[in-house]
């Protein structure tokens, strides 16, 4: 088991750690409940250092990027950030991931922990011209300080305007004092923020410097179970659960990251089922019963005849309902279709909802 480099951080201030995509993770220092509101309400912060990240530099770079990815790498400009997929052969996603544009020449790639060899082996088995990599994931440290009282808390601690900075695009500079660091105008909460990269070295001195800066504000420590109902709420999908090998990105609704303007892996074979139309799709639902949906749970008809799979599932602490996402037949799929989970052999009645859950 891999550990992160303020894993003894965490433990000093009494996380739950438990095994994660190959790392020991805190998942929670207080309860899932109250690190929730922190995020939406103020500010918390995040250890998510078990992210892969990739460089991809040299003049061949952009055409590598656009030849694994689906998204066009081509729209990126020098501090900015893009979020794009990596389609495998048969029709299913080898990950999600973003890539960020230093310039022409230089790309950094941010991927999932539990793919991050996946995705290296994947990526360089179409390296067929040499582009330069390097896999400096065990070099990082990422926190991701995210809520409306984020952009407050970092600005004590750079000259950079963080509030001229737009969705998506990142800079660096320096921030508490320390050199080098990249601050991203990203998140995976739908509450706004930013994630900051910084060397291990620096992970300690940049923690302490955001916790005292935030203090004001009753800055948290954050755990992946508030980041998960965190997401879920903003309809994000969850690589492992909602998107993987065996899904179709179309079906996932991430045909606005598809572009067919160029050629890359699948390329055609994505684009005949684009024409075709595809016969599912990821749906959100409320519990209009009381109960939480769970992943792997059924989805069913008013008579209990199966047609999905629940893929990620909670109570969400800003509606106070079960809610869930889930794969079902077009015929299922519109807003306001009634379906049933199936909970322990009980039928509970939802509705399909649009995404997002919370606006």
């Amino acid at each position: 088991m891999k550990t992160i480099p303020l894993h003894d951080v965490h433990v000093g201030l009494g996380a739950k750690m438990v095994p994660f995509a190959g790392f020991e993770m805190p998942v929670r220092y207080s309860s899932d409940l109250e690190e929730h509101h922190t995020v939406r309400n103020g500010v918390g912060v995040f250890d998510v250092s078990h992210m892969g990240e990739f460089v991809v530099r040299g003049p061949g770079a952009l055409d590598l990027i656009q030849r694994v990815s689906a998204n066009d790498a081509t729209a990126l400009y020098d501090g900015k950030v893009q979020y794009s997929y990596l389609p495998n052969a048969s029709g299913g996603v080898v990950d999600d991931l973003l890539v960020y544009r230093y310039d022409e020449n230089e790309y950094y790639l941010v991927v999932n922990a539990s793919n991050i060899e996946k995705d290296w082996d994947w990526i360089m088995s179409h390296n067929t011209q040499g582009v330069e990599m390097e896999n400096i994931s065990d070099r990082l440290c990422l926190l991701a300080v995210q809520g409306p009282k984020a952009a407050a808390t970092l600005q004590k601690l750079t000259t950079i305007d963080l509030s001229a900075m737009e969705y998506y695009t990142f800079t660096t500079g320096v921030m508490a004092g320390i050199d080098d660091v990249l601050i991203s105008a990203t998140g995976y909460t739908g509450s706004g923020g930013f994630e900051i990269y910084v060397w291990a070295k620096d992970a300690k001195a940049m923690w302490e410097a955001i916790f005292e800066a935030g203090a004001e504000f009753d800055i948290k420590p954050v755990g992946l179970g508030a980041r998960d109902t965190l997401r879920l709420e903003k309809g994000y999908c969850l690589y492992g659960n909602d998107i993987d090998d065996t899904t179709s990105p179309l079906e996932a609704g991430l045909g606005w990251v598809t572009k067919f303007s160029k050629d890359f892996v699948n390329s055609e074979a994505l684009k005949a089922q684009k024409e075709a139309g595809v016969t599912q799709k990821l749906v959100g639902f409320e519990l209009l019963d009381r109960g939480i949906p769970r992943s792997h749970y059924e989805l069913c008809t008013a008579e209990g005849t199966k047609i999905g799979g629940v893929t990620s599932g909670s109570q969400s602490p800003t509606l106070q309902r079960g809610i869930g996402m889930g794969y079902v037949p077009n015929a299922y799929a519109k807003p306001g279709t009634e379906l049933y989970v199936k909970v322990r052999e009980r039928l509970l009645k939802a509705q399909v909802v649009k995404l997002p859950f919370v606006k």
